[in-house]
């Protein structure tokens, strides 16, 4: 039986002795870096266990009870594998943001140690999880044991669509704690598209008093206020999660025009947007043009208000795709040149994999996402060419068939890649498997894209990330991993989480673990015993057929 750790560690052996963690057992943290560490770990149990443990700033002396210590150390680190990537907050992954850690159980009672805080918080998650797994009236019984574990790759997100369907802080701080569990640590937040404009720019107020209004089809809109975000930003960097903001341009920009008409826009189909009817999932064919300086005086004033919003971010997150009908030149002129004003602001900018096809630095992220046998295969479907208006079909066509040169072209310039494959980390997919719970059939059915075929959890960790784009042998090649959830089919809270758990602890294998694909039967059994934390925390998480009955049986209560 494997330890139930995700992702799975790179070292993990068992060892004599065992140790009881109750109410009472002190969390000692040794040094002042580590007491806000100790507070979130002692929280976070509370909330997965509800064991209450207290956290102490002073050593137990030899010979005293068991104790939880927390320590800034490198001993016996030396021999795991170096992080690729970069970080979306711009840290080194082999200074202050080192995430290597370890842990040790025994009679004595377990040590956490790591190179940085940040690495020891990992290493706190990787004992929340194993708490879950023995918890049993109240208290945990833990095996003897040694765990030392580093991430693959530095950048491991997920891509939350806050534009078609509005969700709350609270909803996107419980997304942040799922995310946190399986150590994901970038929140990369879509906060506009054609359906809704969600942050504020306070020299422009009608992109929240008009764009903000509404979302798809008759969803409620709303946006995050100032101190909503810094908030979130907040929160977040409690559990070591950057939050990235998108404004996605010079496409997907309807939201704006709808705000201010005097942008313009480079449509092929007239002077106005063309609005697709419909799933939902396409876009008005309206784009920002770059040849009218009040478009440039606009995304400035978007530009400075975002960045001061997000000071955590090293990167701006431009958009770029979809810009369907715009000619190729004035959609890399444009692309050119948003990337010239991030990086005059101090930051840096990843966009979609089609800013591949502008002139871009090594120093820009390429977000690859179209796997070019799906879209042929999507794009080719009955379904698919029946949701798209016979007007707008060539156009998105000819856009698509572009889509196989982006990667190459990425590589070419020396970029790297966030690696986020539609056929394997789109979480906005149905679910193939039945759920074990009738209950959940009829979300089933409705919930996920019905362009997308059905994904299973199997699907979300038989594979690797170096294999998911063409031209790819290298982790060298790779900023990171990072899942998509969007929201066209997405109605409140409960829809995205049945989405999003137990997807999510796949993302965290696939960004973190060491290469390979995972196999699925080892992996759900580490799997299984994390249901006891979703049902405490109320997440309402998909109960797959592919889990075993005992863990999707719903609890009578809490």
């Amino acid at each position: 039986m494997p330890l139930p750790v995700i992702p799975r560690p790179a070292v993990m052996e068992l060892a004599d002795g065992s140790v009881i963690v109750a109410d009472g057992m002190p969390v000692v943290a040794l040094g002042p870096i580590l007491g806000p560490v100790a507070q979130r770990f002692a929280a976070d149990l509370r909330a997965d266990t509800g064991i209450e443990l207290p956290v102490v700033t002073e050593g137990i002396a030899p010979g005293g009870p068991p104790a939880i210590t927390l320590a800034i150390s490198e001993g016996g680190l030396a021999g795991l594998a170096p992080t690729s990537g970069v970080r979306a907050d711009g840290r080194s992954v082999t200074e202050d943001a080192d995430e290597r850690h370890a842990l040790e159980i025994d009679a004595d009672g377990v040590r956490v140690w790591g190179a940085t805080a940040e690495a020891v918080f990992r290493g706190t998650t990787t004992l929340r999880q194993l708490l879950v797994a023995q918890l049993e009236g109240g208290r945990a019984e833990l095996r003897g044991a040694r765990i030392a574990d580093s991430p693959r790759f530095a950048w491991r997100g997920l891509s939350l669509d806050v534009a078609r369907t509005f969700h709350s802080p609270e909803t996107v701080r419980r997304v942040i704690d799922m995310c946190s569990l399986y150590k994901l640590n970038v929140l990369h937040l879509h906060l506009t598209d054609d359906q809704g404009w969600r942050v504020e720019v306070p020299s422009r107020p009608l992109l929240t008093e008009v764009g903000a209004r509404g979302a798809l089809g008759d969803r409620p809109g709303g946006f995050y206020r100032l101190h909503e975000i810094a908030a979130l930003v907040a929160y977040a960097a409690e559990r070591f999660v950057t939050v990235v903001p998108e404004i996605d341009m010079p496409g997907h920009a309807s939201a704006a025009f709808h705000a201010y008409p005097e942008l313009g826009g480079l449509t092929p189909m007239g002077s106005g947007p063309l609005e697709a009817e419909g799933i939902g999932s396409l876009p008005a064919i309206s784009n920002l043009d770059p040849g009218r300086p009040e478009v440039w005086a606009f995304v400035e004033d978007v530009l400075d208000a975002v960045i001061s919003q997000f000071p955590a971010s090293a990167y701006v997150h431009i958009g770029g795709d979809e810009a369907f009908g715009m000619p190729d030149t004035a959609h890399a002129t444009f692309v050119e040149k948003v990337i010239e004003l991030v990086r005059a602001r101090g930051r840096l900018a990843v966009g979609w994999q089609e800013i591949a096809r502008a002139a871009i630095d090594g120093d820009v992220l390429v977000q690859y996402w179209m796997d070019p046998a799906e879209t042929e295969s999507i794009t080719g479907s009955e379904a698919f060419q029946s949701a798209v208006p016979a007007e707008f079909l060539p156009i998105l066509l000819e856009a698509l068939a572009k889509s196989t040169e982006d990667v190459p072209r990425a590589l070419e310039q020396g970029a790297k890649l966030l690696i986020s494959p539609t056929n394997r980390v789109y979480l906005d997919r149905p679910h193939a498997a039945p759920s074990a719970d009738p209950a959940q059939e009829e979300r089933r059915r409705r919930v996920g894209l019905p362009v997308y075929p059905p994904a299973s959890l199997r699907q979300g960790v038989e594979w690797d990330p170096i294999d998911a784009a063409l031209g790819v042998d290298s982790d060298e090649q790779v900023a990171g991993v990072e899942a998509a959830a969007w929201g066209e089919t997405v109605t409140d809270r409960d829809d995205l989480e049945f989405l999003l758990m137990p997807r999510l602890a796949g993302v965290g294998e696939k960004a973190w673990a060491i290469s390979g694909a995972t196999d699925w039967d080892e992996f759900a059994l580490r799997l299984a015993p994390h249901a006891t934390a979703w049902d405490r925390r109320g997440w309402e998480w998909f109960r797959s057929q592919e889990l075993p009955a005992a863990v999707t049986a719903r609890p009578v209560s809490g």
